[in-house]
């Protein structure tokens, strides 16, 4: 349950953190986005080592799964942009990548 909320605390965190880039580059925003924008991604990778893992890498390409989902959810939520078939398909197989590499057996030691 701490690597699920760890994951999703960091994928908010990221988005949120990446969007007043984008805001601040693409949107017109003003400058001082950034610094809310560095905060929340200095947080997010706080958050990623939270995850239940022994290695860095498996947590971050499990955590992959969850950012591509919550991605869309910021699309359709923040955005207003519903997503089609094609990003509903391809977050079903990165979730699914993502519970392989969280739950496959792994040997102790």
């Amino acid at each position: 349950m701490q690597t699920a909320a760890a994951y999703l605390g960091a994928a908010i965190a990221e988005i949120a953190g990446c969007f007043a880039f984008w805001a601040w580059l693409k949107l017109d925003k003003p400058v001082w986005w950034i610094g809310p924008g560095l905060v929340s991604l200095a947080l997010f990778a706080w958050l990623l080592t939270l995850a239940d893992s022994a290695a860095a890498g498996r947590a971050y390409a499990a955590y992959g799964g969850v950012y591509i989902a919550a991605s869309l959810a910021w699309l359709w939520l923040v955005e207003g942009v519903r997503p089609d078939r094609w990003d509903l398909i391809g977050v079903t197989l990165c979730l699914a990548g993502a519970a392989v590499i969280i739950a496959g057996p792994r040997p102790v030691g």
